[in-house]
């Protein structure tokens, strides 16, 4: 008598706690997708503001007025332009009260930078913690489920009198497919979180670049 060793007919035959486990490595596996997809987009959008923003601020304008052409759309700003906003609004803001050193002036508005560059940093972190869960404890999750339904397997074989390889094939088959799905969960999770975070890490370097370079030029204008 041959044994149903179809995918949904394993998976199907499965026993409860192998179920869970597939049922659980398949919902992470389609949030970690989404999230992938979700996270590529949002890194691509910020690649593409930092380039337009940088090819405005270094064509030789006046600053001023490249912060009144920006600066109404100061909720919807991201990156550079929410950097430069915010700094630049500082510094017009301590350079007019009199008395004040020139330096605590840039430092000030060097101050309100980093703490938007931080939440910058914050917001383009954000879902990678997941990735890289789901990318460490995927397979043991999975293997869990393998061993428990091995286990199963073996243990049946103590019910009958001959054991045959007809018999134990489709728990242990049933069970495979759980390491199966957790490596299907990991794999992509890894390669998105690796990339993602030297995406990042990349932006950061670059907001951090500019924000000194525009530091420099507000201190040369904080002395004139």
């Amino acid at each position: 008598m041959s044994a149903d060793l179809s995918f949904f007919s394993l998976i199907a035959g499965a026993s409860v706690v192998v179920q869970l486990v597939m049922l659980l490595l398949l919902a992470v596996s389609v949030m970690s997708w989404t999230m992938i997809f979700r996270k590529r987009g949002t890194l691509t959008a910020a690649y593409a503001d930092a380039e337009q923003f940088e090819d405005r601020f270094w064509s030789g304008g006046d600053l001023a007025t490249l912060y009144h052409q920006v600066s109404p759309r100061s909720d919807e700003l991201r990156g550079l332009a929410n950097i430069f906003v915010t700094g630049f609004k500082e510094f017009t803001r301590l350079h007019q009260q009199s008395g004040r050193d020139p330096m605590s002036v840039v430092e000030g508005a060097q101050r309100r930078m980093r703490v938007v560059l931080s939440r910058e940093m914050d917001e383009l972190e954000t879902h990678l913690s997941f990735l890289a869960t789901v990318g460490s404890t995927s397979p043991y999750v999975g293997l869990f489920g393998t061993v428990w339904g091995i286990m199963n397997a073996f243990v049946g074989l103590g019910n009958v009198h001959q054991a045959t390889l007809a018999m134990v094939a489709p728990g242990i088959a049933e069970a495979l497919i759980a390491t199966a799905m957790g490596l299907f969960a990991a794999i992509p999770a890894v390669i998105a979180y690796n990339r993602y975070s030297n995406d990042v890490e990349r932006l950061e370097n670059r907001y951090d670049n500019f924000l000194e370079e525009f530091s420099s030029i507000l201190q040369r204008q904080a002395h004139d």
